[in-house]
């Protein structure tokens, strides 16, 4: 289910029908991130006894990827127009 959302937020961003495959790493970074993350959805930071762990936002999971998906988008209008006759 994890893998399925990070899939459908990513076609949602790169504006397409699937996930190239040379950016299927993107799926599987953010999938390990939100399961190691599983049962602290909720929180920001948790500190134990001088151990500290700090989350990323849910929505900024896309962030670290922008330039890639931006690059990616922007492949896919090379050599791309319209031609209208009159």
């Amino acid at each position: 289910m994890i893998i399925e959302n990070i899939e459908s937020h990513l076609i949602y961003l790169l504006e397409k029908d699937n996930v190239p495959e040379r950016l299927k790493y993107i799926v599987v970074e953010i999938a390990v991130r939100r399961y190691n993350r599983l049962g602290s959805e909720g929180m920001q930071s948790d500190s134990v006894e001088g151990h500290s762990i700090t989350f990323y936002d849910l929505e900024k999971d896309f962030e670290p990827y922008q330039a890639i998906i931006d690059k990616e988008t922007k492949r896919e209008g090379i050599g791309r127009g319209k031609v209208m006759f009159f």
